[in-house]
């Protein structure tokens, strides 16, 4: 009789086989109600598995990851008995759960239409209204072929005869409908949550562009209305916030088809760019990191014998002359030990810390490159320390304390930590890579950090720890970076003399903060909406003329602050006032300094915020000071 051990660690005893829900049901109803599936000894199961033997059990409900996905993948197949009873001749395909939703790709004869996804999801919403059980079955993969191909489903059967012939393969059946799935699945089509259709896209059959396109009908659902309605506000958020249009316009910067995935900096934005990099420079200089810069087009032996060419050689611009094999750097690791190199290194020169915004190229995929966040061309505040093992854990410390100090003057408070370990492919011994996770794991512990694992996520040359920001919005970007490394400096030579006189190969540790510049700007101007701080803004303040009679004051003022250190302008322009404020407003200049002629007769200026508050009149030395001011709260907004 089975026992079933809870994960409080309370047991619950059968005097029978026992099915997930009746175990819900036996802790009560509230939770029988709720559940949507279950995890048997760490399997994903459906409510209506039998449990015949001892065995540990969750409950899964709306509240857990896994019964989101659950609900998500439920959706899809929703969605797909929705299209079939609305277009019979549709043929149905594959529908997988993805971020934030799912998916499902049909073939029809004609594009579907706006129109036709409000009437699938008007039929979804039907659909779950009858809460029709859904039920698992199993079947022998050749009677499988045989019925879909009755039924029509070409694509179906194909997806079935590619599984072994003597395996047994499961259905799920919804009423009228039945489709191939793994599972599990809710227990009836009223447990599927609220739901959304968002777009349909076309999609090639099975990803290649030798086989016929077929339409993509996209949806996003949660467990209840109030969860949808906050996605779908963060998504119309997203929208406005768009780097690539606020970058319009305010003159940031663009891109274009003659370079793709390359950035053409115009003066705001590069004023916005050269104020992160020498941020980051002023503060990774006091902590004892030196510059360097180091070649872009590097011969080809150098990442045979770093083993880049092997893991990296698709996703390198390559280039030859007389006779000579080159790629542009994808990376920096190999030239800062180039860098190392020059001239031998004692156990005293340790630990030596070597940083380079370094420009590096990838040949990324056309269809990936978006604005800033996916580029071809980007430079990483890139550095790495060369350091004995037992300077590895006070260097790891080090660092996180200056990254959580980097990324608080940016305004990110929320960090997601991840450990991750040695993937399939890689370099170096078991027992090296056993030191470098056990180094990584000792540094978050000693710090009394939260982190997750990640097993197989490591680069192919050691472990690291990923730093993900948590936006607004809610969407993570994993952005800084450490990595130990017992490997790659003894392939490209690099040896320090010991305390004892003996030559041994220092560790390498890899390390970013921010990442591609780029794409943290990009990630900075969607978390401002373009309303960068004070110190960061391309423009702090911009004088306003009332009538041309302030032209001569205003521009005084302007060169005042310049000459203070701020970035400030006079717009003199024969314009109405109001309209200089709504168009300097668009742009998120920070301050906003009007003069007309009280201003000018008492040597102030009238103070008003991108935000629509309104200071007052004050001398111009109270409105630096506040400036000054606002300039050393780097997290402030307004």
């Amino acid at each position: 009789m089975p026992q079933i051990t809870l994960p409080d660690g309370s047991q619950r005893q059968f005097d029978q086989p026992v099915t997930v829900h009746e175990v819900a049901a036996d802790i009560g109803p509230g939770l029988a109600k709720a559940a949507l599936a279950g995890r048997v000894d760490g399997r994903l199961v459906d409510t209506s598995h039998s449990i015949d033997a001892d065995a540990e059990l969750a409950i899964i409900t709306g509240r857990d990851e896994d019964g989101l996905e659950v609900i998500r993948h439920s959706t899809a197949h929703l969605l797909a008995q929705a299209v079939k009873q609305l277009f019979p001749e549709a043929q149905v395909t594959i529908g997988p759960v993805i971020d934030n939703g799912f998916y499902y790709d049909f073939a029809y004869e004609r594009p579907f239409t706006p129109e036709d996804l409000e009437a699938i999801e008007k039929k979804m919403a039907e659909l779950a209204k009858q809460s029709i059980a859904v039920s698992r079955e199993e079947w022998n993969r050749d009677e499988a072929i045989v019925f879909f191909k009755e039924q029509g489903e070409a694509y179906k059967a194909e997806i079935i005869g590619d599984i072994p012939a003597d395996q047994t393969i499961s259905l799920y059946r919804q009423g009228d409908f039945i489709d191939l799935c793994r599972g599990p699945h809710v227990p009836d089509t009223g447990r599927t949550g609220a739901f959304k259709l968002m777009k349909v896209a076309g999609a090639y059959w099975r990803g290649s562009s030798d086989n016929e396109m077929l339409q993509r009908i996209y949806g996003t659902a949660w467990p209840d209305k109030k969860q949808l309605k906050g996605y779908l506000h963060r998504l119309a958020e997203a929208e406005k916030r768009d780097h690539r249009k606020i970058a319009k316009a305010q003159d940031l910067f663009h891109v274009q088809e003659e370079a793709p995935g390359m950035v053409f900096w115009h003066p705001n934005g590069w004023t916005v760019y050269r104020t992160v990099e020498q941020y980051i420079r002023d503060k990774i200089r006091a902590r004892g990191y030196r510059e360097i810069r180091t070649p872009q087009i590097v011969d080809r032996s150098l990442w045979e014998k770093s083993g880049h060419w092997d893991k990296f050689r698709a996703d390198m611009f390559t280039t030859g002359s007389e006779d000579r094999d080159y790629a542009i750097k994808p990376m920096n690791c190999p030239c800062h030990i180039q860098v190392y190199n020059q001239g031998l290194k004692s156990y005293r020169d340790l630990p030596l810390r070597l940083a380079e915004f370094g420009s590096c190229h990838r040949n990324e995929a056309s269809g990936t490159l978006h604005g800033l966040m996916r580029v071809r061309n980007f430079v990483q505040d890139d550095a790495h320390i060369f350091c004995t093992e037992d300077q590895i854990q006070q260097e790891v410390s080090d660092f996180v304390d200056l990254l959580f100090e980097v990324y608080a003057d940016f305004g990110f408070n929320d960090i997601i930590i991840a450990l991750s370990t040695r993937p399939e492919q890689r370099v170096g011994s078991d027992a090296v890579w056993d030191k470098a996770e056990a180094a990584l794991r000792q540094a978050l512990d000693a710090k009394g950090l939260e982190w997750t694992l990640q097993e197989g996520e490591g680069a192919f040359y050691g472990p690291k720890i990923d730093f993900s920001l948590r936006d607004c919005l809610e969407r993570v970007w994993q952005c800084g970076t450490v990595q130990v490394d017992f490997s790659m400096p003894g392939r490209l030579d690099a040896e320090y003399v010991a305390e004892d006189g003996s030559r041994q190969v220092p560790v390498m540790l890899h390390r970013a903060i921010l990442g591609s510049l780029e794409r943290f700007i990009g990630i900075l101007i969607e978390q401002h909406a373009g309303a960068f701080p004070a110190w960061l803004a391309p423009w702090q303040a911009v004088v306003l003329t009332i009538t041309d009679r302030q032209d001569g004051y205003a521009s005084d003022v302007a060169e005042s602050l310049k000459k203070q250190g701020f970035r400030a302008f006079a717009d003199l322009r024969n314009e109405k006032i109001g309209f200089k404020i709504r168009e300097h407003t668009l742009q998120r200049i920070p301050y906003l300094l009007v003069v007309g002629d009280r201003e000018q007769e008492e040597g102030a200026v009238s103070v008003r915020t991108r935000g629509g508050e309104d200071l007052g009149s004050m001398p111009l030395e109270a409105f630096a000071e506040r400036l000054a001011t606002d300039m050393a709260l780097l997290g402030r907004t307004d």
